[in-house]
């Protein structure tokens, strides 16, 4: 038990700062959708679901001077189209109709972007990513051994969601309640950030669940060889075309080839999918716009369709407003408790109580 106290008590003291962060940025971006509708034009409007007019948007947008690399369709979330760049940190909302309603040329430009930055990649690239995923493992094992900890001590158990009192024993006994009655969904939230964000564990649990399948040739796009990018691509035809395939599916992404002999894909989302933007997939020639190939995401292997789950799970993407509110109640208690554990430890490394200094008069005596 001594080990396992001071294993707690070491890492939190170190990387709870860390968890702190992702824990405050996990919370605001739960609602990213909500307080966007307040702040962008249009995009509190009903989504279009007309192949046609989608069509007609994205003929708008592919046929500007700066046309964008791919367009992330609006959802019944948010009512506007988002513009995509060759040059990342550029982008635009576009309303429905296809007029873009506000540009950006770098990240810093909309605090949305920047706060995903920082909660997937530390604002540092695949190397915070990964520094994420781990910080994640650590908050699942501080879930573990707090539990483990706080079991001798259960029957002073007191529901709070602050401190009664802001000095060290007060806050010590505060974080241990927290940590128990939070676990179970921090315990979720937690896993499914980490595999997520770590390439072993999200490619090892899809190969572990479709033991001897080929996960990659699955998720290959058609042997096909695309033509040159036409100028007068028939959107409208095509997002009609793809509809029909997958009649109840949501159109959601459309990426241009990216380099030479490259297709036009188009993700979809079907309806009992809950990866917001879906992983069923059709493919265009890029010269004439008829369809080449498609991919039922519901079809997929056991091990793809599992991980395609991990991400709506730690977003909340599924689950209505009710999960929405668990997700971010369990984003507070990590921010609290990743803070908390800084200051108590930091206060006192060595856990040990202090000794305490005799009064003056004590001294005389």
């Amino acid at each position: 038990m001594r080990l396992v106290r001071l294993a707690h008590r070491w890492t939190g003291g170190l990387i709870g700062l860390l968890l702190f962060v992702l824990g405050l940025t996990g919370t605001v971006l739960v609602f990213k959708d909500d307080w966007l509708r307040l702040v962008v034009p249009h995009a509190a409007e009903a989504r279009v679901s007309d192949p046609s007019a989608i069509g007609a948007a994205l003929d708008q947008a592919f046929a500007a001077p700066d046309r964008p690399r791919s367009v992330i369709l609006a959802s019944d979330s948010l009512g506007v189209l988002r513009l995509n760049y060759e040059d990342k940190t550029r982008g635009a909302y576009a309303a429905q109709s296809g007029a873009v309603v506000a540009r950006w040329e770098s990240l810093w430009a909309r605090p949305e972007l920047w706060l995903f930055d920082l909660h997937h990649y530390l604002l540092i690239g695949d190397t915070g990513k990964t520094i994420a995923g781990i910080a994640g493992l650590a908050g699942l094992g501080f879930v573990v051994t707090g539990v483990i900890l706080w079991w001798p001590t259960r029957r002073t158990f007191v529901f709070a969601v602050m401190p009664r009192a802001w000095k060290r024993p007060g806050i010590v006994k505060h974080h241990r309640d927290m940590g128990v009655w939070s676990a179970p969904v921090l315990a979720v939230v937690l896993t499914t950030g980490a595999i997520v964000a770590l390439s072993p564990l999200y490619d090892g649990l899809a190969q572990a669940l479709s033991p001897g399948a080929d996960l990659k040739a699955v998720m290959a796009q058609p042997e096909h060889e695309g033509g040159v990018l036409s100028a007068d691509l028939d959107w409208p035809a095509m997002m009609t075309a793809a509809q029909a395939r997958f009649p109840d599916a949501e159109a959601r992404i459309v990426s241009l080839p990216t380099k030479q002999g490259g297709l036009i894909g188009l993700r979809m989302r079907r309806t009992a999918e809950w990866l917001p933007n879906g992983r069923t997939q059709v493919w265009f020639d890029p010269a004439d716009g008829r369809i080449v190939g498609t991919r039922d995401a519901m079809g997929l292997p056991l091990g793809l369709r599992v991980i395609n789950a991990q991400y709506p799970i730690h977003a909340a993407k599924v689950g209505g407003l009710a999960y929405r509110l668990v997700v971010a109640a369990s984003g507070l208690a990590l921010t609290l408790l990743g803070s908390l554990a800084v200051f108590t430890f930091w206060s006192n490394p060595s856990g040990l109580p202090k000794r305490r200094r005799p009064s003056p008069s004590a001294r005389r005596v």
